[in-house]
C-alpha cells in the first residue's frame, strides 16, 4: 500500500472597487442571472422490475427557482430512454421520450418552504411511452431519465445546465438519473463459486446478494498464511421473490478475482472477473475456473452486477 498525500495551495485574490459606476471587470462579473435547480432530496428506488408494471423508480425532488414564493416554477418534463447492455436480443437503445409532465399542483411545500414531491416513474408508463411490446429489453439494460425544469419566463433548465457546482453536495441536481432493469427471479438454489488467483483471499467484503432486502456477503476469507483460494456457497431464492440483486464492492487486487453463478437448473448464468489492466493473474497457490468457463467471463465493475434469471 502506498500513502499518497495531495497538497492544495489556495491563493487569495483581493479586489478593491468603489461604489461608483465603472467599467471594471468586477462590475461585469457581478451582473449574473439567477438560475434554477431540481434538488434531489433522496432516491428511494433505482431498480425497476419489468415483471411488474407497477414497479417504479422513485425519488423525492425539490424545486428551487430563485424566488421566495416559487412563482417561476411552471412544470417539470420527465423523459426516459433505454440503454441496451444486452445485445443478445438485438440493439434496442431508444431516443429520450416524454413520459410525465409534473406541475406545481403535484408538489407541496416542503420543510424549508420550497416545492417538494415524492415522484414515481412506473415501468408500465415507461414501457408504453417507449413503445415496447415485450422482447426489446432484458435484465441488465439501463433506463436513463432526464428532467427539465420549465419556468414561467420561458427559460428551461436540464442536463446541459448541470455544472459541477450543482450536481453534487447540497444541491445534488444532475437533472439526469439511472435505473437498472431487473425481473422477478427464478426460484430455487443458486450455486456460487468464488476463486482467488493468489491464495490469500479477497481483499474486500466481496459480493453482496440481497433476496427481497435480506442480504448476504459472499467472499473468499483472508486467512493467510493458510491458503484460501476457493469458496462455494448456495443462495436459496424462495418462490414469489420479487427482487434478487448482486453487487460487488471491488477489490484491491481485482486481477485475482473470479466469480461464477449457476442457476437453479445448473446452467451458468454469470461468469465475472475483476477489472484488470493487464489481464488475470494465477499464482502457484491460486485457483481459477476451467478455461472453458473463463472463456465466457466478463469484467466486473464495482456496484450492481447484471445477474438475472427471470421467473417463467
Amino acid at each position: 500500500m502506498k500513502n499518497i498525500f495531495k497538497f492544495l495551495i489556495c491563493s487569495l485574490l483581493m479586489v478593491s472597487f468603489s461604489c461608483q459606476d465603472s467599467e471594471n471587470t468586477i462590475d461585469e462579473v457581478l451582473q449574473y442571472e439567477t438560475g434554477a435547480v431540481i434538488r434531489t432530496v433522496e432516491i428511494t428506488n433505482q431498480l425497476v422490475n419489468f415483471s411488474d408494471e407497477e414497479s417504479a423508480w422513485t425519488a423525492t425532488l425539490e424545486v428551487q427557482d430563485g424566488t421566495d414564493d416559487s412563482s417561476l416554477f411552471s412544470s417539470i418534463d420527465f423523459y426516459a430512454e433505454l440503454v441496451d447492455y444486452t445485445p443478445d436480443n438485438g440493439t434496442n437503445t431508444t431516443e429520450s421520450t416524454l413520459v410525465y409532465t409534473w406541475t406545481p399542483e403535484d408538489f407541496s411545500t416542503g420543510p424549508v418552504g420550497l416545492p417538494r414531491a415524492d415522484v414515481v416513474a412506473r415501468w408500465g408508463d415507461i414501457k408504453d411511452a417507449l413503445g415496447f411490446t415485450g422482447d426489446e429489453y432484458s435484465p441488465g439494460d439501463l433506463l436513463t431519465f432526464k428532467v427539465y425544469l420549465n419556468l414561467n419566463d420561458g427559460r428551461v433548465f436540464g442536463p446541459s445546465s448541470a455544472a459541477g457546482i450543482i450536481t453534487g453536495g447540497f444541491f445534488s441536481s444532475p437533472f439526469k438519473y439511472n435505473a437498472l432493469l431487473t425481473c422477478s427471479p427464478a426460484f430455487g438454489d443458486y450455486v456460487v463459486e468464488l476463486y482467488d488467483g493468489y491464495g490469500d483471499g479477497w481483499q474486500s467484503t466481496g459480493v453482496e446478494v440481497c433476496v427481497d432486502g435480506d442480504c448476504t456477503q459472499l467472499t473468499v476469507p483472508q486467512l493467510w498464511p493458510t491458503v484460501t483460494n476457493f469458496v462455494t456457497q448456495t443462495i436459496s431464492v424462495p418462490e414469489g421473490t420479487q427482487e434478487l440483486t448482486w453487487s460487488w464492492a471491488g477489490d484491491t487486487y481485482p486481477d485475482e478475482v473470479w466469480f461464477v453463478v449457476y442457476g437453479p437448473d445448473g446452467s451458468i448464468i454469470y461468469t465475472g472477473r475483476g477489472e484488470a489492466a493487464d489481464g488475470m493473474n494465477l499464482y502457484a497457490n491460486g485457483a481459477a475456473p476451467s478455461e472453458e468457463v473463463q472463456a465466457d467471463g466478463v469484467q466486473m465493475g464495482a456496484g450492481l452486477l447484471p445477474i438475472a434469471l427471470c421467473a417463467q
